[in-house]
């Protein structure tokens, strides 16, 4: 998998405008009884592959049968000073915008991102169901970041896309937009996934947001397959596995390195292999077969999860 960036930059001149109150929001109502379902991009502003499905089914013309469709392009400042040749600058302008979900930030609005939060709030909070599109820093098969209340994974299961689930309890430094409110009280039943669809520059991330949009709204039954680009529909390439995630490491220092240049994914398969140092304090798996999660230092500083450790569950014997 190329490393390079072989993504064109969409033209959102057009999709930022929106056709509601909120700059690049777009809510269809079908007027009949059904859910809100509410399908995010740009939370960060180089993670372009949200921005393309979104853009694609705008053009497409699709409204729903029933219920209400809201489509957000998020974070479109950070998206204006995109630059592919040094893309980890546009994640964000003043702090990442997935981490300011709280009211005690969000009553805060010192930031471009809290900002703008503040602006999707009532869209957040009136969803049902929340798909939030991102992709990866380093180059991953895609994953799909359930959070670990139980009705998030059994809809990720109904799914079946992408291959890999993940359970796991957030970031230390800040809450993200899939655990706001209703998706992260464990009384509610609103629905929210958060998919990591590949290296941000790779084209396979586009059709990866694009089948998962497309499993997303069948799910939900507001729309019918016939209503979705013919093209979207990928054939899932293997059996689900889920993982959860028992510990993130935390920068401690900047001085964080990796004992190899891991990419995502891989199984170590004895308890105490040193996978890296921080502040000359090694690094080491917690138990036997620990799959490493997300690793990346493109976006190290002190505080900021550079990888997370999990472990297999076991196969559900009724989905054999």
């Amino acid at each position: 998998m190329s490393t390079g960036f072989e993504i064109a930059v969409p033209d959102l001149s057009a999709e930022r405008l929106g056709n509601t109150d909120t700059p690049g929001v777009w809510a269809f109502d079908s007027g009949t009884a059904g859910p809100t379902l509410l399908i995010t991009a740009l939370i960060h502003g180089n993670e372009i592959c949200g921005a393309w499905a979104l853009k694609e089914l705008l053009a497409a013309g699709l409204r729903p049968k029933k219920g209400q469709l809201v489509l957000a392009f998020c974070n479109l400042a950070a998206f204006d000073t995109l630059d592919v040749a040094a893309h980890d600058a546009a994640r964000f302008v003043d702090e990442d915008m997935n981490r300011v979900w709280s009211s005690a930030k969000l009553d805060q609005p010192v930031t471009q991102e809290r900002r703008r939060a503040l602006e999707l709030r009532k869209w957040v909070a009136a969803a049902d169901w929340l798909l939030d599109i991102h992709s990866m820093h380093e180059p991953s098969p895609p994953l799909m970041m359930t959070g670990l209340l139980k009705r998030n994974v059994e809809l990720a299961k109904r799914l079946g896309v992408p291959q890999h689930v993940i359970m796991d309890a957030g970031h230390k430094d800040g809450t993200r937009m899939r655990d706001f409110a209703q998706f992260g009280d464990p009384q509610s039943q609103a629905l929210a996934l958060l998919i990591e669809c590949g290296y941000h520059g790779d084209p396979s991330s586009v059709d990866t947001a694009r089948n998962v949009v497309a499993h997303f709204l069948l799910e939900s039954g507001i729309v019918d397959a016939d209503d979705l680009p013919g093209h979207w529909m990928l054939a899932q390439k293997g059996p689900q596995t889920v993982l959860q995630v028992t510990a993130p490491v935390v920068a401690m220092s900047e001085s964080l390195t990796f004992s190899e240049p891991y990419q995502g994914m891989e199984c170590i398969a004895h308890a105490g292999t040193q996978i890296g140092q921080d502040n000359d304090k090694p690094i080491v798996t917690p138990y036997d077969n620990c799959v490493l999660v997300m690793p990346s230092l493109r976006q190290l500083k002190v505080g900021v999860t550079v990888m997370r450790f999990a472990h297999e569950l076991p196969a559900d014997p009724e989905r054999q």
